[in-house]
């Protein structure tokens, strides 16, 4: 347990993060479902459209901090790899 006040309230910060962290990491998750939903349905507009809005999503998550560069790029590289195979 923290013993003073400066690490009680690093504690209350910590969680109110941790929080809004995990709402935000699975935000973008549903993004990445619902695109690959599309391409296993084959319906290819859709899919494009659930991929750009997935794209300004991860965009977002890698701005703050919560996902590396490199996870975003691969994720973004292979969606788009299955949606140029359904045209």
């Amino acid at each position: 347990m923290a013993n003073t006040k400066q690490a009680l309230k690093r504690s209350r910060q910590a969680e109110k993060h941790r929080v809004e962290n995990k709402w935000q990491i699975s935000r973008m998750n549903t993004h990445i479902k619902r695109v690959l939903a599309a391409i296993e349905s084959k319906d290819a507009n859709t899919a494009k459209t659930e991929y750009t809005s997935a794209v300004s999503v991860i965009d977002k998550m890698v701005n703050k901090g919560l996902v590396h560069k490199n996870k975003a790029a691969r994720h973004k590289s292979r969606l788009n790899k299955h949606i140029a195979a359904l045209a």
